[in-house]
């Protein structure tokens, strides 16, 4: 690889490098140098804008984690539009259609990186996901209080469980993501006991 040659913002050039050889690749197939190379770069310009490879992964999913945070107001916003199950449907599938699962498997992984991780944010929890279903809980006990779900509904066990099940469907890489229409119906399954009638 050439040597000089200036990245316009090197940092998410190879954060997207990243994310294609994750979901090429996996986890395992992540290195310095496939990232590197997937940007067309020189191994040294990662050395240059992260301290090492771990502290680079740890920056890429603290990015993913950020993008939830974004995703997170939107959703809380929808609250009270469409129906609970489009909006879960649609969120999830944003969510674990992107890099998503390959990023817990990452994390999973790579016990370097899960500790760099709960530096940057402690707590319980896989980081990522765990933000994610704060996102989910969040919105729910905003339709909660709109009376679209029961006023009993436990939505820090609903999300989690919404979260799994989506996990579920996504994880298989060689067979594609899921139809649409899955991921309605195992949203629908799961919020159909607290779900107030529906279009």
């Amino acid at each position: 690889m050439p040597t000089g040659v200036a990245l316009r913002d090197a940092r998410e050039q190879l954060f997207e490098a990243a994310e294609r050889v994750l979901l090429r690749d996996g986890p395992s197939g992540l290195t310095s140098r496939a990232v590197t190379t997937e940007a067309g770069c020189a191994k040294g310009v990662l050395h240059r804008h992260f301290a090492d490879f771990d502290a680079f992964l740890a920056e890429l999913v603290l990015d993913g984690i950020a993008r939830i945070d974004g995703q997170s107001a939107a959703l809380r916003r929808s609250a009270g539009t469409g129906t609970v199950a489009g909006n879960l449907t649609a969120v999830l599938t944003d969510l674990f259609g992107s890099v998503a699962v390959a990023v817990v498997g990452l994390i999973i992984s790579r016990d370097g990186l899960r500790a760099r991780l709960r530096q940057a944010r402690p707590g319980p929890g896989l980081p990522l996901l765990t933000e994610a279903a704060a996102m989910l809980a969040s919105y729910l006990a905003a339709e909660r209080e709109l009376g679209r779900i029961a006023a009993d509904a436990d939505v820090d066990t609903l999300a989690p469980t919404l979260l799994g099940a989506s996990h579920l469907l996504f994880a298989d890489r060689d067979g594609g993501p899921p139809q649409a229409d899955a991921v309605h119906k195992m949203v629908t399954t799961v919020v159909a006991g607290v779900v107030r009638t529906e279009p």
